[in-house]
């Protein structure tokens, strides 16, 4: 008898289940604990280092080890007389919330990891002995950190090949599909943490470059374009480098630092967006020039090329 495609790809998230348990084992029981226990002896690295790099992922490992493992083996155990997993699926679902702090915080641990190697040469000699050991598979410590990342992407597609592959009369079907539009709103919550945490983190760049100026620090700002320009000076016919941020609400009109200490922008004018009115200007002395007019005032710009000065028109 062949067996059913349903069972096969159910067997393998058994399967996969099984070495990423293991993977995350690793992670938790081996990598996470020798670390700490170093840490408290106060010779390699800061014990808040060590908890910063793996976030919560003894929670991760205690929920998959002790609970979903072995309801999925229980589960394929009793398949020729109940074949269905898509209910246990739906109790996994909403705890694989827990993995948008591990996920949002993967960048940062994995700077940590890299930073902390270099100052502590204790701490990189622990990784790398751990590394050596065969359970590593010759992989590094970040190789195997990615692992939890890519899960949730992984049980996804497993299960839309499992629905796909369930006979329309299955007694599994409803479960399967509702746990399938559980895994995809999970996903999405966890792209749109990173996403978010990504536009966040690029906003902070942009006000530290600005000085970090009061009026301009706002996590709700977004910003659209930045760049150079030349600005135009109509008394004396001459043009001097300037600097342009836009954002959703307000543009900033900045002169270069030459020392660049601190902040690399000094704002010179904030100009709001609402009632902006932006024309192009046909000068043949200065070609790509266009005209802002704001509430503050009126800057005439050159852009480098009409296809720039295009840009920032739109």
């Amino acid at each position: 008898m062949q067996e059913p495609e349903e069972k096969k790809i159910a067997l393998e998230l058994l399967e996969t289940e099984q070495a990423y348990v293991n993977r995350l084992h690793l992670l938790d029981q081996v990598f996470y604990t020798e670390l700490m226990k170093e840490a408290k002896t106060g010779k390699t690295v800061p014990e808040e280092v060590v908890k910063m790099i793996f976030s919560n992922i003894s929670s991760i490992y205690q929920f998959h080890a002790e609970f979903f493992l072995p309801e999925l083996w229980k589960r394929m155990e009793d398949w020729n007389r109940n074949p269905r997993i898509g209910d246990v699926i739906q109790k996994l679902a909403p705890f694989l919330k827990m993995y948008g702090e591990y996920v949002k915080n993967f960048d940062k641990a994995v700077e940590l990891i890299t930073a902390w190697s270099e100052k502590s040469p204790p701490f990189q000699e622990l990784i790398a002995d751990i590394q050596k050991r065969k359970v590593c598979a010759n992989l590094t410590l970040q190789h195997h950190m990615l692992e939890p990342v890519q899960r949730i992407p992984r049980y996804e597609l497993l299960l839309k090949d499992y629905v796909r592959k369930l006979p329309p009369q299955s007694p599994d079907r409803g479960d399967a599909e509702k746990a399938l539009e559980m895994i995809f709103m999970v996903a999405k919550h966890s792209n749109a943490a990173i996403a978010e945490m990504e536009r966040l983190q690029n906003l902070w760049v942009v006000y530290q470059r600005l000085g970090l100026e009061d009026d301009i620090v706002d996590p709700s700002n977004e910003l659209i374009k930045e760049g150079p320009i030349q600005k135009i000076s109509t008394r004396n016919n001459s043009t001097s480098e300037k600097y342009l941020f836009l954002f959703n609400n307000m543009l900033l009109y900045c002169v270069p630092k030459v020392i660049q200490v601190g902040a690399e922008f000094q704002v010179h004018l904030r100009m709001d967006v609402e009632g902006m009115k932006v024309r192009e200007l046909k000068d043949t002395e200065f070609p790509h020039t266009f005209l802002v007019s704001g509430k503050q005032r009126t800057l005439e710009l050159q852009a480098r090329s009409g296809d720039e000065m295009n840009a920032w028109i739109k």
